[in-house]
C-alpha cells in the first residue's frame, strides 16, 4: 500500500476557503448606468480602491475609458517559517464605454466615495428654437 501526501493541499484549501476567508475570484466590478434629464451617471463598484487607483479619460475615438489597478503584496520576513500558501492581491480592470452623442465631453466629472467610482456625463443643453416667424405672401 502506497501513501501519498495528497491530503495536505486539500486540508489547506478547506481551511482557507471559508466564509471568513473566501477564495478570490477574477470577476469584473459591477457597473450601473442611470439617466436623468441632465446627465448620465455611471457607477462602478470598487471596494477598497482609492482615487489614485483609477484612470478615467476620453480616448482618440471619443469613448470613455475607465481603468483601475491596485497591487498589494504583504511580506512577512519570518525566517523560522515557510509558506504553505501565499496569496498576492492584484486587481486590474479596464472598460470602454461608447458615449451617446448628447454628452458634453469637456464637462465630465468623476469621484470616488465609499468604494464606488461615480462618473457624471452631462448632457448638452437643449436649445429651444422658436418656431414663430412671419410668412411672406407671394
Amino acid at each position: 500500500m502506497m501513501r501519498t501526501n495528497n491530503w495536505i493541499p486539500a486540508v489547506f484549501n478547506d481551511l482557507f476557503n471559508t466564509e471568513f476567508m473566501p477564495k478570490a475570484s477574477a470577476t469584473a466590478p459591477a457597473i450601473n448606468v442611470k439617466e436623468t434629464d441632465k446627465a448620465y451617471i455611471v457607477e462602478l463598484a470598487a471596494p477598497g480602491m482609492k482615487k489614485e487607483d483609477f484612470n478615467v479619460h476620453i480616448n482618440d475615438e471619443g469613448n470613455l475609458m475607465v481603468k483601475m489597478e491596485k497591487k498589494e503584496e504583504k511580506k512577512d520576513e519570518d525566517k523560522s517559517a515557510r509558506y504553505l500558501r501565499r496569496e498576492f492581491s492584484y486587481t486590474k480592470f479596464e472598460q470602454t464605454l461608447i458615449l451617446p452623442d448628447d454628452v458634453e465631453k469637456d464637462q465630465i466629472k468623476a469621484r470616488v466615495e465609499h468604494g464606488v467610482l461615480t462618473v457624471e456625463l452631462p448632457k448638452h443643453e437643449e436649445q429651444k428654437v422658436k418656431v414663430s416667424r412671419q410668412i411672406e405672401i407671394g
